[in-house]
């Protein structure tokens, strides 16, 4: 069974800095992509980051030039550096990952952001 775990959350002030780390176990072979999604109250959730197993990563716009993914070559983990953090960065975010047809979550972690 495919699970996967993320890790690094918690409080951060305004301009701070902080990483997310999702390790995937139990996974047949590598991922095809693996991925952080966040979603805020009241707001839709929103694809930030991914990385594919040949290490293309793409970003929203709205982290672009502040959050970077890496992973490591097998993609079974992936980090998620944030920086410059803004209060509008605080949610819930889940690592996703993809194999073939299927999509796996984590069960998320806190970010907030404070001004």
């Amino acid at each position: 069974q495919v699970q996967l775990v993320e890790s690094g959350g918690g409080l951060v002030q305004v301009g701070g800095s902080l990483r997310l780390t999702c390790v995937a176990s139990g996974t047949p072979s590598k991922l095809d992509t693996m991925g952080w999604y966040r979603v805020t109250p009241g707001k839709r959730g929103e694809l930030i980051a991914s990385i594919t197993k040949d290490g293309t990563t793409d970003y929203a716009d709205s982290v672009k030039g502040r959050f970077t993914i890496s992973g490591d070559s097998a993609v079974s983990t992936v980090n998620l550096d944030m920086n410059s953090l803004k209060p509008e960065d605080t949610a819930v975010y889940y690592c996703k990952g993809t194999w073939q047809l299927a999509t796996f979550w984590g069960r998320g972690t806190q970010v907030t952001v404070s001004s």
